[in-house]
């Protein structure tokens, strides 16, 4: 590489140190992180009056219960006490002390009690001085269960916990049973389950567990769930590299354009009959009005909501290509369907941003439904009895993008929005209220800035987070009204100014019409020099489901973006058309065409942001991107091969056709085949394109990578070399998409790559960054690890 390097340099090559990498690493989130933790919040509701979230410093982390009542905050309970307790209740499998315990859930079920998830597992514990216990009562369920998600016998199935807290239901032999929590005694509850063809399984191709997938009703008695058909579902192969014979591992994963893709019968179980309520309607596609799978929060089954009284229940069906809905209400007691709405669109339908926003309000005889008609979401109301509309609640401009809670009593609906506050950040949350009329929008979140908003259970208060990227986090409990009721935090981040932190520069460039505004960030070296000419390297994501750039928070690190940019480089990440929060039409910009990958934008934006800052080198111009990021690098490379010259595509779905079903007939639409050969999904395969490439292009994928097939690289490869192209190819062995032990060892790679053949600098021979086990170490012990 050193040869290399210097012969691909337009000077003499700047030799870079181990230092100069070291300087760079200190900026990495594991490094600058903790040196912001202090204030940092996530909060969460342990009920409906009092608040909880992990404070982090250098000795470790604190639980902090916050009263909004009695205006206090404080440690939730002696952890010391605590951990010592858990010890004992675990036999010893929890081995923390105090301030490294993990406590993943905080709720408050008596004086002095509470209800702990730690490391899985849930312990009933009373920490009152004359009773000091805990017991454990059950799992937690998780989404990271056995491999390929085969429920066998033996395998210890996390629970989902009824509402009264006494049973949890788990997966047996594809089959669907509850624990009592108090006893242990087990009850089946279904029989007929078996392979392939078992109850509440989870299996959405590229996420799989033995957790099962279900929503309880209100009063514990009944289970929504389904029976999952995968008898017909094609299988995907991946065999570890081993100096032994290898162990085939396979699983049920649907491709785009299959005939048969898994499909999901809709039961009702009575727990205490142990009946089975299957709804009478044919089977339902396995979809969801939001996401790629049936459960896009958590465990639960998406798209369902019971009634108060436990005796009905409402869904949405989703269409194959998803662009139709239909809303229906079922009889628990006889599994009769009626259909009460629909909704059709041309290209795809969403019920949110990043949440399920329809509700049904049996209480009034009305449904909340959230529809994107207008070119904006917005939220109507219904007629439950009819399907009719009675009346648009939200207007344009700007989305209603997340219901939070819904007071059917006093008819007023409080919503996260986007794009609604006229000048500022189209990508600021903020939160208001608004009657069911449509009568008295109210914003209580008036701060300029992005508001992460935890609402309590019963909409008394919300805990408000609020930042941006170059400002930290404030923290407050506000009253239902938006009245700040008292203080929580303010994040501190004097000691990561203190080792030459830096925040990025929020960007407004032009996309490729010349006339839409595009938004992101810019990174440049702390050590800038105003005068010199730097090789830009973009960061791309082109969704269509999320973007390049994040949220708009504060962060202490974004990745690695700030670390390369100490390398000497400026950094950008510009979140192009058709990706979410703007409008409907800007998400849908190239809908039918993923192989656009937004990479007209990102060119057109990079070249306006050299028009405004003369720094930028556009002939130097590099790009890498992880997943779809990697797709849309080899896009770049091989559409734009004379505008970049170095790309790093990290396991990229080079060809949605060899990628889960679920995910790209969602963004473009059912395959259609023509009579030669041809599809409408050509034009998104890189393999038909790699011909093109002229720069530098380093392919990188996991042998073992369940989510995206390592086929998707290979097929790229394939296609390079009958090219007579030259390229590189890192292989790595027994890891799946998330690169895990191998993450520091790719990241140095990365760097090498981008410093060697875009700036014509020497990196520092086979530089050694923080292993993996430390990193992990570092990042789970922040106040939002569950987040990391």
């Amino acid at each position: 590489m050193v040869a290399l390097c210097a012969a691909s340099a337009a000077q003499g090559p700047r030799q870079l140190t181990a230092q100069d990498y070291a300087a760079a690493e200190k900026l990495m989130p594991y490094s600058a992180n903790p040196l912001a933790y202090k204030g940092q919040v996530q909060a969460h509701w342990a009920d409906d009056a009092h608040s909880w979230y992990r404070a982090a410093d250098d000795v470790g982390i604190s639980y902090i219960l916050v009263d909004p009542a009695r205006r206090t905050r404080g440690p939730a309970f002696d952890q010391d006490k605590l951990a010592a307790l858990l010890k004992a209740a675990s036999k010893g499998v929890i081995k923390a002390d105090g301030r490294h315990l993990a406590i993943d859930d905080i709720a408050i079920s008596g004086e002095h009690a509470f209800s702990l998830t730690v490391e899985g597992a849930i312990y009933q514990c009373s920490l009152g001085t004359s009773n000091e216990s805990c017991a454990k009562i059950g799992g937690a369920g998780t989404r990271h269960g056995v491999p390929h998600g085969a429920p066998q016998t033996g395998e210890e199935a996390p629970l989902e916990i009824s509402p009264d807290r006494k049973l949890g239901a788990f997966i047996r032999d594809w089959n669907l049973w509850v624990r009592n929590l108090a006893t242990g005694a087990e009850t089946q509850l279904t029989t007929d389950g078996v392979n392939d063809y078992g109850y509440a399984t989870d299996n959405a191709g590229w996420q799989h567990s033995n957790t099962a997938i279900l929503l309880w009703s209100p009063d514990s008695t009944k289970i929504a769930t389904f029976q999952q058909d995968q008898r017909k579902t094609g299988e995907m192969y991946l065999v570890p590299v081993t100096n032994s014979h290898p162990e085939l591992q396979a699983w049920k994963y649907p491709l785009v354009g299959d005939a048969n893709v898994t499909m999901i019968e809709r039961v009702i179980i009575d727990v205490n009959s142990r009946k089975v309520i299957r709804l009478k309607m044919p089977p339902d596609q396995h979809r969801s009005t939001l996401c790629d799978d049936i459960a896009c929060q958590g465990t639960t089954l998406s798209d369902t909501e019971w009634s108060p009284d436990s005796g009905h229940l409402a869904f949405v069906s989703t269409s194959r290509d998803h662009k139709q809905e239909w809303l229906r209400v079922a009889d628990a007691s006889t599994g009769d369907v009626r259909d009460v709405m629909t909704e059709s669109v041309p290209k795809f339908f969403e019920s949110g941003i990043n949440k399920i926003n329809w509700h049904y309000l049996p209480g009034s005889n009305e449904i909340l439904w959230f529809s994107e008609r207008d070119n904006w979401g917005n939220l109507y109301l219904y007629d439950l009895a009819m399907g009719q509309l009675k009346n648009q609640i939200t207007h344009s401009p700007g989305n209603a993008a997340q219901v939070l809670y819904v007071d059917q009593k006093d008819r007023i609906i409080y919503f996260v929005g986007v794009g609604k506050e006229k000048d500022n950040d189209p990508y600021f949350r903020y939160f208001y209220s608004v009657r069911f009329d449509g009568s008295e929008l109210r914003l209580l979140t008036p701060e300029n800035a992005d508001h992460h908003i935890e609402m309590s259970p019963h909409g008394r208060y919300f805990v408000d987070s609020y930042s941006t990227v170059t400002q930290p986090e404030i923290t407050v409990v506000r009253d239902r009204t938006g009245k700040v009721v008292m203080d929580v935090a303010h994040q501190d981040i004097a000691r990561l100014l203190a080792a030459g932190w830096v925040p990025p520069a929020p960007i407004k460039v032009k996309g490729r019409d010349g006339t839409a505004d595009l938004y992101g960030f810019m990174f440049k070296p702390s050590h800038f020099d105003p005068s010199k000419k730097y090789p830009i390297v973009n960061h791309v994501y082109p969704g269509p489901q999320t973007g390049s750039c994040g949220d708009r928070q504060f962060h202490a690190a974004h990745g690695d973006l700030q670390s390369l940019a100490e390398l000497g480089f400026i950094v950008v990440c510009i979140d192009g058309m058709g990706t979410p929060w703007r409008s409907k039409s800007f998400h849908e910009a190239y809908y039918g065409d993923l192989g656009d990958d937004t990479i007209p934008d990102q060119v057109a934006g990079m070249k306006d942001l050299a028009r405004q800052y003369p720094f930028i080198d556009l002939g130097r111009a590099g790009i890498y991107g992880h997943s779809g990021g990697g797709d849309a690098t080899a896009s770049a490379m091989f559409h734009f091969p004379d505008f970049f010259k170095v790309g790093i595509a990290e396991s990229g779905n080079h060809d949605e056709r060899d990628y889960e079903d679920d995910w790209a007939e969602k963004w473009s639409g059912l395959e259609v085949k023509n009579a030669d050969g041809t599809s409408n999904y050509d034009s998104q395969a890189n393999q038909n394109f790699a011909a093109n490439l002229k720069g530098h292009l380093l392919l990188a994928h996991g042998t073992m990578d369940d989510n995206v097939p390592p086929n998707n690289t290979l097929l790229v490869v394939d296609a390079l070399i009958r090219a007579n192209k030259d390229f590189d190819l890192l292989m790595i062995p027994n890891i799946a998409h998330g690169y895990g032990r191998v993450t520091p060892y790719m990241t140095r790679r990365r760097w090498d790559y981008l410093v060697c053949y875009l700036a014509g600098d020497l990196p520092p021979v086979e530089y050694k960054m923080i292993p993996f086990d430390e990193m992990t170490r570092i990042m789970k012990s922040g106040p939002n690890s569950d987040s990391e």
